[in-house]
């Protein structure tokens, strides 16, 4: 399916981003906080500025590029093959990193294939060593003549198409693809692959970005939830203040597409609230220094530079109230007695693909470990991992969990948990393992039947 497809390229692409989330928020606090426009200026330490968006960042996304393709040897190389790019091109490398990166990967993988089986004892070592340093210098020439200047030429058309995007004022019109992108479970691959280097590559000429606003204003969902609050029904107005508090504060997006599922003319209001939001971003002039992750109030606070909280908190608002304002309508407008955010699971198998659950019942003796899986691996399974073993808890059942990105789930790993959207790429990642889908984080239900099925 092709949506499928998109989700498990744009997980791939924020696979290399992701692990290296840290390193970027360091980058964007010392950036806020100690160049001459900062919080705090200081000129010896604003020198690790420059060095770190040059050097380190791209290299850790090339080393995670690699890593996913062939392990840390892989990463090795792929890291390595990098400071061709980086070197021979005059902009932060972070869209050739993502390049070369699975590129140095993959030429090691299919080296040791080729000596597999073939090398003399006692000569592991020197051959392993050896054929990962000759790949790597054998890729990094070519890539430094080639390489980086084709992906700066990239780089500078996409900046060219950009700003005049921006110069005619119609950046919020990228919020009609970006919402409902997300809802789809597109969030991370939009935020991480392809904003996150647009934002960084801008912050090193105007010292902030709008980009890092486009998809983690949490806004859109805050108004669609705060509708819900006050004017849904059933169990999605019971759960929707908790989820409030989770996605505005915890920066857990994914806690409202189930909402939107649930009726997707909601979807309108999304897109009101996101090209509102965007719209005063862009005539406030609002920019933040790095990636705020997770997209939580808290974290945009964090990554506002010195004079420029106001003009983020501003669009925030405008875009809550915005998408409030037109969920409210489409709620109130809606005749149906009932409304129930557990019936979005439903919806979401009739989009996404057939139901997936635990088949039969589970021996809880037969289920050692449970893995409770998302596209990052950081935030909403994080969030599941923890209601599962609160619940297991509670029920005497004495069985491991933990979270995991779906591309890291582990190989024993008896039990797999995940979103129904992203339950297929789980799937293919671990076969063997058995699999069952959830929709909404806060749904007690889907937690109990699962329980029922290993008691």
């Amino acid at each position: 399916m092709i949506r499928e497809k998109i989700q498990k390229f744009g997980s791939y692409l924020s696979g290399m981003v992701m692990p290296a989330i840290s390193a970027f928020i360091a980058w964007g606090l010392i950036t806020a906080l100690f160049i001459e426009t900062g919080w705090l200026p200081n000129e010896d330490l604003a020198t690790l500025v420059g060095p770190m968006i040059i050097y380190l960042l791209p290299l850790l996304i090339a080393y995670n590029g690699g890593k996913l393709v062939y392990g840390e040897r892989g990463g090795v190389v792929g890291a390595t093959v990098a400071m061709g790019v980086i070197v021979g091109a005059s902009i932060p490398m972070f869209l050739g990193a993502m390049i070369v990166g699975p590129l140095g990967g993959f030429a090691i993988k299919k080296v040791d294939e080729l000596f597999e089986g073939k090398v003399k004892q006692g000569f592991e070592m020197l051959v392993n060593n050896f054929s990962a340093g000759i790949v790597a210098v054998i890729l990094t020439i070519p890539v430094y003549f080639l390489v980086g200047p084709f992906v700066e030429g990239i780089s500078s058309g996409i900046a060219s198409v950009v700003e005049v995007i921006v110069d005619a004022n119609l950046l919020f019109l990228v919020s009609i693809l970006v919402e409902p992108a997300k809802v789809l479970f597109l969030n991370n691959a939009l935020n991480h692959g392809i904003f996150g280097p647009l934002g960084a590559a801008e912050v090193t000429e105007a010292g902030k970005s709008i980009f890092f606003l486009l998809e983690t204003n949490p806004g859109p969902g805050l108004g669609i939830l705060l509708a819900f609050m006050f004017f849904g029904k059933g169990k999605s107005k019971a759960t929707s203040p908790g989820a409030i508090i989770i996605h505005f504060f915890g920066g857990i997006h994914e806690i409202y597409f189930p909402y939107v599922l649930m009726k997707p003319k909601l979807i309108l209001a999304a897109i009101a609230g996101g090209m509102s939001g965007v719209a005063t971003f862009s005539i406030f002039d609002a920019g933040l220094v790095a990636t705020p992750s997770p997209g939580s109030i808290i974290a945009l606070s964090a990554m506002a530079p010195k004079g420029g909280l106001f003009p983020v908190l501003l669009g925030v608002l405008v875009s809550t109230v915005v998408s409030f304002l037109v969920a409210a309508a489409i709620l109130k407008a809606d005749r149906s007695k009932e409304e129930d955010i557990e019936q979005a699971t439903k919806q979401m198998e009739s989009m996404k693909g057939k139901k997936s659950s635990v088949s039969g019942v589970i021996a809880s003796g037969s289920v050692q470990k449970i893995v409770f899986a998302c596209d990052a691996g950081m935030g909403s399974s994080a969030m599941g991992a923890s209601l599962l073993k609160e619940k297991l808890k509670k029920a005497g059942l004495d069985i491991g969990v933990t979270n995991a990105a779906i591309k890291n789930i582990p190989e024993d790993a008896d039990l797999v948990v995940t979103q129904k959207s992203l339950t297929p790429q789980a799937r293919t990642k671990r076969p063997n393992a058995k699999h069952y889908s959830v929709n909404n984080f806060l749904g007690s239900n889907e937690y109990d039947e699962l329980l029922d099925s290993l008691k």
